[in-house]
């Protein structure tokens, strides 16, 4: 699992990517009332808005952590928001998409360096 300093996570099998929020960011948002995950066939690059979640607190883009183009939107989410809160860094995720460059996953934190990062805000 790497991370962004905006807060998404991405998983890597092969060359498809899940992506989703932190723990933290799932947190700071509160309770998590609506999901838009984007469609099927979208192409993202790298910092692209890609989804947009919205909680009791506040409304906030979620950004591609990597460039490819979306195979699936986490059909759960639409009638179970609060799966992101639940589980955010599992079954709370937003897309997968089919990565266009590896090396960009490459670029991303790790965990320790993650947490690092969240000892800095």
């Amino acid at each position: 699992m790497r991370f962004t300093k905006d807060h998404e996570w991405v998983v890597l099998e092969g060359d498809v990517a899940t992506v989703g929020i932190t723990a933290y960011a799932a947190e700071q948002l509160g309770d998590v009332v609506f999901v838009e995950t984007p469609d099927a066939g979208k192409t993202v690059k790298a910092g692209d808005n890609m989804a947009v979640v919205e909680s009791v607190k506040a409304a906030s883009d979620v950004y591609a952590p990597v460039s490819g183009e979306v195979i699936e939107g986490n059909p759960v989410l639409s009638d179970n928001p609060e799966r992101v809160n639940d589980l955010p860094e599992s079954e709370g995720w937003f897309a997968k998409l089919k990565i266009s460059d590896p090396s960009e996953y490459e670029g991303l934190m790790d965990r320790p360096a993650y947490e690092a990062f969240l000892q800095s805000l």
